[in-house]
């Protein structure tokens, strides 16, 4: 038995956190519907036992091509009349990913023992975000499973665009931060030494600015492992701030407000949020659980944190124009 921790909704729609002890996530999960919750999010609890610090370095990681694959292969097979299962045990023997296919293959076992696909892909939520498995759900429901897949891959495809599009323009302030802080480190190890030397033989009072560069080269040169501990030590921190919740908000915040990258990320965030609305509204999701989804699509607390506020506007009664306006 492990000790997971879970997010779940009752009847009325409230947020519920709480752990309990199984076997497996699918344990969990059964637990939780048997109580009348249904499942957002199931995590292990990480305890001294199970914390295995180099297991994510050889874990093989499911990409956005594995999803595209995934939805386009499964459209093509439920309009081809193939039965779900069938499609789940053919997708997963024909996957070139082995992380993907152990998901695929867990999934199969939880349809073979009576779930419904969308639940059983809500157990593996670091695999299908909450905007999948709602698409597949609401899929369920109107009995037109294909589309909601076929939708499901027009949007991954469209988020694979944004994303290049993304490290295209990232790529040019990337060269030039590089160059700088190689530059950088060329002046104070070779260049800034080499007029010290010189300036030393005339023996002549420098002024301060100039005793400042020399000493400084002079620490970087001597002390440089004490420089890469403290910059190792400063990554450690900055990853352990950004997972908390104030840290993630303050840099997604601050993010938005960087020079020329901040323009980058807005327009970003601005078309993931116009796609993934426009697919739930398509599907015939309500508008207020559309933007629930869309702002954990989004991948930004602070604009989520927005996005959310435009959905209790609307609750209100506001237009979607004015909430808009207002957040």
């Amino acid at each position: 038995m492990q000790l997971y921790s879970y997010k779940a909704k009752d009847s009325k729609g409230v947020l519920v956190k709480g752990q309990l002890e199984a076997s497996n996530q699918a344990g969990v999960a059964d637990s939780l519907m048997k109580r009348q919750f249904i499942p957002i999010s199931i995590s292990l609890v990480e305890t001294k036992n199970n914390i295995k610090i180099f297991d994510n370095l050889f874990v093989e990681k499911i990409t956005l091509d594995d999803m595209i694959m995934f939805s386009r292969q499964m459209y093509s097979l439920l309009k081809a009349g193939i039965p779900i299962i069938r499609a789940m045990i053919g997708l997963a023997d024909t996957t070139q990913n082995k992380e993907f296919k152990n998901v695929l293959m867990e999934v199969t076992r939880q349809l073979e023992q009576g779930r419904d696909l969308s639940s059983a892909m809500a157990i593996h939520n670091e695999v299908f975000s909450r905007l999948t498995v709602s698409m597949v759900m609401v899929g369920e429901g109107s009995g037109r499973l294909e589309d909601a897949f076929y939708q499901l891959a027009i949007y991954f495809e469209k988020e694979q665009e944004t994303r290049k599009r993304i490290k295209a323009a990232m790529r040019y302030p990337t060269f030039v931060i590089l160059a700088l802080v190689g530059a950088m480190i060329i002046l104070n190890i070779f260049v800034i030494p080499t007029f010290a030397s010189m300036f030393a033989k005339f023996d002549a009072e420098l002024p301060l600015m100039t005793q400042i560069l020399i000493g400084t080269s002079s620490f970087f040169v001597n002390f440089w492992w004490l420089l890469l501990i403290m910059g190792i030590g400063a990554v450690f921190a900055w990853k352990r701030y950004l997972n908390t919740d104030t840290g993630r908000f303050k840099w997604d915040q601050y993010k938005l407000k960087i020079p020329f990258i901040g323009d980058i990320l807005k327009r970003t965030l601005l078309a993931r949020y116009s796609q993934s609305l426009a697919m739930v509204l398509r599907s015939g999701v309500p508008m207020t659980t559309g933007l629930s989804l869309t702002a954990h699509a989004v991948d930004n607390s602070y604009m989520e944190k927005a996005i959310i506020t435009m959905r209790q506007d609307i609750e209100k009664g506001d237009s979607l124009l004015r909430a808009s306006k207002s957040s």
